[in-house]
Parts: structure tokens; C-alpha cells; sequence
């Protein structure tokens, strides 16, 4: 069936005004930006991974030749007979037949650490345990940094100020790893509060997963020491941050005539500087939420903590493709998603630039 000249424009009017609204509507371009970020850093990831010195394959004969002493080429037909996956396959070829499987939900098998495993599996197995440490460290260091920076700000200048900013800068400036050195050097060699057996893993053997008082015990008790060291090594920065805003909005207009009317300083503190002067952290707290998985890696592999940094870890040491894309997937989409909540929260928090469906533009 043929269209007449004079239908052409009008369909090709309609097309545009529909990417038009497309473009227009915030929710709609947020999520195809978000959609082509985790395209782009998931075949960044899958190119880099693969360029990294070393394959499955190598890795493993290596490992067989060191623990079996047996020759190169017999530890290579094991290595090949083990794994089953062809290295040497064209890199389009690898790249199209995992964005195949992507797309239908399915991030692959386990090379090595766990052969034939679903990587799914595997992620969602440890998973909630760096959610736990991370995220729960994370929110206990942001409180207790914004309750000292507040201080910190409202008595400057003072002995009280100058400890904690001081005190704060020293923390930050020290490196989670030293953190965790430093903690474990004083608390389980020296003092010996903290018994050696809590400092490994994360539950300990025999201790089944359950809601009785045994289980939930033993897991803050090895959840003390890596918990702490996320808590001291954030704690500073959210305590200048907050203290710096403060100040900032100790100064505003609004502030100075809440206290000529005469307002008590604890509803000017709580419901006029403490909200505005919180705004920019929560930004930061969404977006550093995101990167609890990917902040967890030196940590969770000091204390051999069973979260999904160690996983991590472990599956670049023996180069297992699978585990390795799945989990920089995993924190790629957190971040993303993290982000967008702080959009939102920010546009909760402050309803001068709440988000709208975009009359504007």
C-alpha cells in the first residue's frame, strides 16, 4: 500500500514530536542515560579484564605445575580438559556470546574458584554480607560525623574544635589497610580483646545461619573489627564536611532572623541548620552507598571477611572472567542506582529544585 506525498511529513512530524516528548520527559532520559552507562562500562570492563596478562588457562597450569610437578604441556591438556572454555576464540565472538547472555539474565559459570557455579549464585551468596559490614559502618560513621561536626562548628575556634578537626584529618589521611593493621596489632595480638578466631571469616564454623541470639552474636563478633575500621576511615570526612557546611549555613539570611525572633537554639539547630547544612552529605552518603560493593576489596581480604570484595579478590588472582564481570556489573548498577536516589532525596530535602517531569526544557 502506497502513502502519498502529502502523509510523509505529517508521520515524519509525528515521529519527532514523540522524541520529542521522549527527551523532554526526565524519568524516560534518565533511564536510557543509565541504560547506555552500564553498556559502556560493562564492554570497557569486558575489554580490559581480558587484557589483563594471564588467562584461566595459564593461570591453572601454572598453579598444577607448581602443586603436581608435571610438565608444561600435561598440566595445559588438564588445565583445557577442566575448564572447558575456549580462550582463543575471536574477542567479538567472546563479547556478542556474553551480551547474549546478559540480556536473558544469565551472567555465566564460574571458571575456577567455583567450576560450573552460576556467578548469580555465587554474587547473591556474598552479597549481603558487604552490604551488612559496609552499609550498616557507613551510616554509623555518617550519624556520629554529623552530630561532631555540628558540634564542631558551633563551638569553632575552641579547644573542643581544634581536637576534633585535627583528630578528624590525622584519621582521614590514614589508609583503611594500616586501619585495620594498626587494630588488629592492639586489640587481638597485644590486648588480646578481640580473640584470633574473629578476626577470619565471617561466621564461624559449626554456627548455622538462623534468628537465634548464637548466630546474631557471632556474627557482630566478626563483624567488630572490619566494621570498625569502615566507621574510622570515613568518620573524619563526614565530620570536616559537615562542620564546613555548617558554617556555611550559620551565615545565611535566614538563620540570623530565625534568631531575632527569638527561636530556641535547638529548633534553629534542628529544623533550620541542621537540615540545609545536611543537604550536600546526603548526596554523598546515596552516592558512597553505591561503592560499598567495590570498597570493599583490601578489607574483606585482611580479615577474610566472605562478602563480595574477597570474591572479588580471589577471582582476579585466578582470572575467572565470569565472577569478575558479574561483580563490576553488580557495582556498576549499585552506583547508578545510588545516584538516582540522591537526586531524589536532594529534591525531597530541598524543594527548590525538586525533580518534575520536565515542563521545562
Amino acid at each position: 500500500m502506497s502513502h502519498s506525498p502529502t502523509e510523509t511529513p505529517a508521520q515524519t512530524n509525528r515521529l519527532l514530536n514523540f522524541w520529542q516528548r521522549v527527551y523532554k520527559n526526565y524519568w524516560l532520559r534518565t533511564i536510557v542515560k543509565k541504560i547506555f552507562i552500564v553498556w559502556v562500562v560493562v564492554t570497557f570492563t569486558f575489554i580490559i579484564i581480558r587484557a589483563l596478562p594471564g588467562n584461566p588457562v595459564d593461570i591453572m597450569v601454572l598453579n598444577l605445575m607448581d602443586s603436581q610437578g608435571i610438565s608444561e604441556d600435561e598440566a595445559r591438556m588438564r588445565a583445557a580438559s577442566l575448564l572447558r572454555i575456549d580462550i582463543d576464540a575471536p574477542l567479538h565472538e567472546q563479547y556478542l556470546d556474553f551480551m547474549s547472555n546478559l540480556l536473558k539474565g544469565d551472567l555465566g559459570d564460574s571458571y575456577v574458584l567455583a567450576r560450573g557455579k552460576p556467578v548469580m549464585e555465587l554474587i547473591a551468596a556474598r552479597l549481603p554480607w558487604t552490604l551488612f559490614s559496609v552499609g550498616t559502618a557507613l551510616l554509623i560513621s555518617f550519624v556520629i560525623g554529623m552530630f561532631l561536626g555540628m558540634i564542631s562548628a558551633y563551638k569553632r575556634n575552641s579547644a573542643l574544635d581544634y581536637i576534633l578537626t585535627n583528630l578528624s584529618a590525622v584519621i582521614d589521611s590514614i589508609p583503611n589497610t594500616l586501619t585495620a593493621i594498626m587494630l588488629i596489632l592492639l586489640l587481638v595480638v597485644t590486648w588480646k580483646i578481640v580473640p584470633v578466631t574473629a578476626i577470619r571469616g565471617s561466621l564461624s564454623p559449626g554456627v548455622k545461619p538462623g534468628f537465634t541470639i548464637e548466630f546474631f552474636v557471632d556474627v557482630f563478633k566478626h563483624y567488630l573489627l572490619p566494621g570498625s575500621v569502615y566507621v574510622l576511615t570515613t568518620l573524619g570526612g563526614w565530620l570536616l564536611a559537615m562542620r564546613s557546611s555548617t558554617l556555611s549555613t550559620l551565615g545565611d539570611d535566614y538563620v540570623n532572623v530565625a534568631k531575632a525572633r527569638g527561636l530556641p537554639d535547638f529548633r534553629i539547630i534542628t529544623a533550620y541548620v541542621g537540615r540545609n547544612a545536611s543537604l550536600p552529605l546526603i548526596t554523598s552518603l546515596a552516592i558512597s552507598l553505591g561503592f560499598v560493593v567495590g570498597g570493599s576489596i583490601l578489607i574483606e581480604s585482611i580479615f577474610i571477611y566472605q562478602g563480595i570484595g574477597l570474591l572479588l579478590n580471589q577471582a582476579i588472582g585466578k582470572r575467572d572472567y565470569p565472577i569478575m564481570q558479574g561483580i563490576l556489573l553488580v557495582t556498576t548498577i549499585t552506583v547508578i542506582i545510588s545516584t538516582a536516589l540522591a537526586d531524589v532525596l536532594y529534591g525531597w530535602l530541598d524543594p527548590r529544585i525538586r525533580i518534575t517531569t520536565d515542563k521545562e526544557a
